[in-house]
């Protein structure tokens, strides 16, 4: 009889220690996984950071940049992902001079719509990568999706490279009184914040969609204005 308990306990125990196993390996593995994609935001934001100082370079709306990145490769859109958004930017700061000659602003104006809508085919793009690595991901029966797409966030953290650049220029100005300074330098410090949390969000989102607790959808921007099937300005004069 004694025996008998023996071996009962001793199945337990094994079978505890199984699940213990188990559940380590489970763990490890979503760490690393974890890892890779915070690996993968560090990434982005590092290319945004460089991208966006080698727009400053030419500091030139209609310069032309030689993408460093392999063509059809995540970084290689993401190079161009963020170029869009520099030269876009500045295309703002133009467009906003109260001088700014009437038909050269309705010029800038046509090419700002054509940039929004070559950042949004882009960030389309993002999402396909994402959607395509993680095909063979199933989701758990109680997994739940996000507000958003991990490429519009990621659209986040390129903007937030833009907005820091350019905070952190006005922390250098000799021109501006101490009080700019000392606003700037504040902003700045929450756009760094920001930054991080961003960064932090998008890989927990990440680690969440390849471990299956988050599944995701692609859902095209339907931009209406912009197609002259549904614009009734434009289809109106067909």
């Amino acid at each position: 009889m004694r025996l008998g308990i023996a071996k009962s306990e001793n199945s337990v125990f094994i079978c505890l220690c199984t699940r213990l196993s188990l559940y380590l390996h489970i763990t490890i593995v979503e760490r690393s996984k974890m890892n890779i994609m915070n690996d993968f935001v560090k990434q982005c934001n590092e290319i945004f950071r460089t991208t966006t100082e080698y727009y400053h370079k030419f500091d030139n709306i209609d310069a032309v940049p030689e993408n460093p990145y392999k063509a059809g490769t995540i970084e290689n859109v993401l190079f161009r992902k963020n170029w869009i958004d520099a030269a876009q930017w500045h295309m703002e700061d133009i467009i906003r001079d109260p001088e700014i000659d009437p038909v050269a602003a309705l010029a800038l104006k046509r090419r700002i719509d054509k940039s929004n809508q070559d950042r949004t085919d882009l960030v389309e793009d993002i999402d396909t990568y994402f959607r395509d690595h993680y095909k063979e991901v199933k989701p758990l029966a109680e997994a739940t999706i996000n507000t958003e797409s991990p490429a519009w966030a990621i659209d986040r953290l390129s903007i937030l490279a833009l907005k820091i650049y350019h905070m952190r220029e006005e922390t250098g100005r000799t021109d501006a009184s101490p009080e700019h300074i000392a606003k700037c330098r504040a902003k700045l410090d929450v756009l760094l914040e920001q930054q991080k949390d961003l960064s932090t969000a998008i890989g927990q989102l990440l680690d969440d969609i390849a471990s299956g607790r988050k599944y995701m959808k692609v859902y095209r921007q339907m931009k209406m204005y912009n197609d002259a099937d549904t614009n009734p300005v434009l289809y109106g004069k067909k």
